[in-house]
């Protein structure tokens, strides 16, 4: 049994790739939706991708985690191809898209104690109540999600992910829904966590979110190229006025 915790963080010399992806091209078939993208990813880096909407970045991610196929490329995740099927895959990587994934009939509380019970968390009752309080869902811990508003369901969505220990999350654009307070802490936290050995991929169009958690970038349209997190931060205030 073990905390909801991460693995304590490597000096550079000792880390390997969590995420490596070589020429790799996501999309559908036959057909690319982007740029071929090669990138790596250690413990305690967070690589934020960037691009217009519709270039692919969600394809790209959605690729890398193995829920969708390669048209070319590889993507490994801890030195292996990635299917999401296996026990070492789940038991490594915790992924929130942005979709609205859950049982109807659980409540908030329920579907974090099966995701924490189910990954063999120490004290489940104590971290499902951490995670309640951070995310302001105390309140509504007996709550069914159909009685949430679409923010609170992203808010539970997120606490599921926190509830287990994980060496790789997967975020895509988790600042949606969320106000600007809770933004504001999910940002500093995944900093912290990444600074403490997390390995964090990250879909992201808010420039504030992204310099405050990247470590670096990458820019995702019909080419493919790297940036630093303050480079990425200026290419989404330049495509969004009114950006954060």
């Amino acid at each position: 049994m073990s905390k909801a915790t991460n693995s304590p963080k490597k000096p550079p010399s000792q880390r390997k790739d969590v995420v490596r992806a070589e020429k790799l091209q996501a999309g559908y078939g036959t057909k690319s939706v982007c740029g071929v993208a090669s990138f790596s990813l250690q413990s305690g880096q967070a690589l934020a991708l960037v691009g217009p909407n519709g270039a692919g970045k969600s394809t790209v991610v959605k690729t890398v985690v193995g829920q969708l196929e390669a048209v070319s490329g590889t993507a490994l995740i801890h030195g292996v191809k990635v299917d999401d099927r296996t026990l070492d895959f789940r038991r490594e990587v915790a992924v929130v898209f942005d979709d609205d994934a859950f049982f109807p009939a659980l409540t908030v509380e329920e579907h974090l104690a099966i995701v924490s019970a189910g990954h063999g968390v120490e004290d489940v009752e104590e971290v499902i109540a951490s995670e309640l309080e951070f995310f302001g869902l105390k309140a509504l811990a007996t709550s069914r999600p159909y009685n949430l508003s679409s923010g609170q369901r992203r808010r539970m969505l997120l606490a599921s992910a926190f509830v287990r220990p994980r060496s790789l999350l997967v975020l895509d654009e988790p600042e949606q829904r969320l106000d600007t307070a809770m933004r504001h802490r999910l940002a500093t936290r995944l900093r912290a966590e990444v600074d403490a050995g997390l390995a964090l991929l990250v879909v992201t169009h808010d420039p504030e979110f992204l310099t405050t958690v990247a470590t670096k970038a990458l820019f995702i349209a019909d080419t493919v190229h790297p940036m630093t997190p303050a480079q990425a931060a200026a290419a989404i205030a330049s495509e969004n006025p009114h950006a954060e």
